[in-house]
């Protein structure tokens, strides 16, 4: 139940950090109300503390994130932008994510 509460942790601050850095985006790139880029403000610090809900220490947290933050970015783009995303994005993200589960949830000594 641990790995399962901390996948939804690790998704929720990808959310938050995606969702929030792209109304800033919006707000500055293709002219969207200044409002857009106050309230993805407000979403990028709820990221921040959304990962303080994690069990572990800073570095494994946020190297972990890593992985899980390449994934969910191509799922945003494809959701929001129509990016479709390549074979070779798909393995590197797998091999990515893959990468970071083996660092945050293998067993410690």
């Amino acid at each position: 139940m641990e790995i399962v509460k901390s996948v939804l942790i690790f998704i929720l601050a990808g959310l938050c950090e995606i969702g929030g850095g792209y109304l800033v985006w919006l707000s500055v790139k293709e002219d969207k109300p200044m409002w857009y880029g106050i309230i993805g403000g407000v979403i990028l610090v709820a990221y921040g503390l959304v990962a303080t809900l994690q069990s572990s220490n800073f570095a494994k947290v946020y190297a972990t994130y890593g992985g899980f933050f390449i994934v969910l970015s191509l799922l945003w783009a494809f959701v929001f932008d129509k990016y479709v995303p390549t074979k070779y994005d798909v393995i590197g993200a797998l091999i990515a994510l893959l990468g970071v589960c083996i660092i945050y949830y293998s067993p410690r000594s």
